[in-house]
């Protein structure tokens, strides 16, 4: 009695380890993903007027361009801080940086020295610097 239990008990496993293993007709379990789709981006334009256009705020270009002769500030979402904005002011050969504070458009404005001269300098986006 005790043999013909014990068989019972491990064909009962052996069924059930057997039907475990084996997968659902048209189951996706052992189909590799889909490969994703392969794009490519348009290549840069090289046209002078555009990134003129866009370094003096004419037109906002997703890629940043500077221009160190902007006559006017690019208008757009500014990400330096205010110490960083005064530091790359600064390098650009002003000093005693003061008032700096961001405007509507994104532009860092303030008052700086170049040589003994007074100026209204501003920094925009593009990390262009300029007076007015």
């Amino acid at each position: 009695m005790k043999i013909v239990g014990f068989s019972a008990v491990a064909m009962t496993l052996i069924s059930s380890v057997a039907l475990a293993q084996s997968a659902p007709t048209g189951s996706t379990a052992h189909q590799p993903p889909p490969s994703p789709a392969v794009t490519t981006a348009p290549a840069p334009s090289s046209s002078p007027s555009r990134d003129a256009a866009a370094a003096s705020g004419n037109s906002n270009q997703a890629v940043a361009t500077t221009n160190a002769n902007a006559p006017t500030p690019a208008r757009g979402a500014n990400s330096f801080t205010e110490g960083e904005a005064r530091r790359r002011i600064e390098s650009n050969g002003f000093s005693n940086v003061s008032g700096l504070a961001k405007d509507n458009d994104g532009v860092w404005r303030g008052k700086a020295e170049k040589g003994s001269q007074q100026a209204q300098v501003w920094l925009d986006y593009k990390g262009n610097v300029g007076q007015q």
